[in-house]
């Protein structure tokens, strides 16, 4: 995991305080940009690729593509070996340089290219523009704030939250989250604030300050897949879950795995046994019975062989948790799954 910001106005000062609060999101390597009426940062976690060829923000070879990204392209050898065929050469070995120079090629036509989770922002100092997108399900976030002027965005809610810009609640979004739990996917819970929604991309154009383009480029089309009766689904299912859980084992980092002990976690595990040998699961322990699913957990991870990893929690420490999360969130927030997530992360 990654993190970036970028603002359409000039302050090196703001935008490093502001990416900073970023910094648990990447603490391997950070850059700052300025330049054109443009600032961005980014904090990186190094999974792809840990020399400094792959720090952030990073450039093209002629200066005029500036990228900073947040995530991971699953196919992204490929889509490299197609762009090398081109002509293209790389200096890294991560997905970043992939992603800059897929742009650089096929404009916003890229997205369509890519198997993964992302958030990214190219800066196009030919065109003078901003080029923003998020991946098909929304898996990473990305936020921004645009009141007709300025035009801030980032990975967290808490770079605007602590930004010199104006803010108030959006009452729409306070009252949507009161009645069920959750607003309207694109709203925040502030004004002039908003979530690129998943599988959309933004254009801002520089000179204008102006928004000029958001577009769904993708939409579930899944309505058929259903149709052929004499379709061994089983197979299908199996192998569609082999490959899903083997792309996302590509790192220059170790693999781990959370693991309940329900089914989904425990299916992950199962597959991801096959190409890791020496795997390691995390799971959490509940003092209190009808939340305790360690029992579980345990017999996965014997079944598999995991090196297994398990902490105790109580009442007292979820207690002591709740300001934390209310940090990291940024917003009211309804789902209590968020109280395990963070337990099993911190192990």
């Amino acid at each position: 995991m990654c993190g970036f910001v970028g603002s359409n106005f000039l302050n090196r000062e703001e935008i490093t305080q502001l990416n900073n609060l970023l910094h648990h999101r990447g603490p391997d390597q950070e850059g700052i940009y300025i330049d054109n009426n443009i600032s961005l940062g980014h904090k990186r976690l190094s999974i792809l690729d840990l020399s400094n060829d792959g720090k952030q923000p990073m450039k093209d070879e002629s200066g005029k593509y500036i990228i900073v990204y947040n995530g991971e392209i699953y196919n992204f050898k490929e889509i490299k070996e197609e762009l090398i065929n081109k002509g293209y050469q790389f200096i890294s070995h991560c997905d970043t340089e992939v992603i800059l120079k897929s742009y650089i090629e096929w404009n916003k036509d890229c997205v369509l290219k890519f198997n993964g989770q992302f958030a990214f922002c190219i800066l196009d100092k030919k065109n003078q523009q901003l080029f923003l997108a998020r991946d098909r399900l929304g898996i990473k976030p990305l936020y921004y704030y645009y009141d007709g002027k300025s035009f801030l965005f980032g990975s967290e809610l808490k770079v605007i939250l602590k930004s010199k810009l104006n803010k108030c609640i959006n009452q729409s979004s306070l009252n949507h989250y009161l009645l069920f739990g959750y607003a309207p996917s694109e709203q925040s819970i502030l004004n002039n604030v908003y979530k690129l929604l998943p599988g959309n991309l933004l254009y801002f154009d520089i000179q204008k300050n102006k928004i000029t383009e958001t577009t769904q480029y993708w939409t579930n089309n899944s309505t058929n897949i259903l149709s052929d009766k004499n379709a061994n689904y089983e197979k299908i299912i199996y192998q569609k879950l082999d490959d899903a859980v083997k792309k996302r084992l590509i790192a220059d980092v170790p693999v781990g795995a959370f693991l309940s002990g329900g089914i989904d976690s425990s299916i992950i595990v199962y597959f991801m046994k096959k190409y890791i040998k020496d795997l390691k699961t995390f799971s959490i322990q509940f003092d209190y019975q009808d939340f305790d699913e360690s029992q579980w957990a345990n017999q996965i991870a014997k079944l598999y062989q995991t090196d297994h990893y398990e902490i105790k929690f109580d009442a007292k420490d979820v207690r002591d948790l709740i300001p934390k999360l209310v940090y990291h969130y940024d917003e009211p927030f309804a789902d209590s799954s968020m109280i395990p997530t963070y337990l099993v992360s911190m192990v």
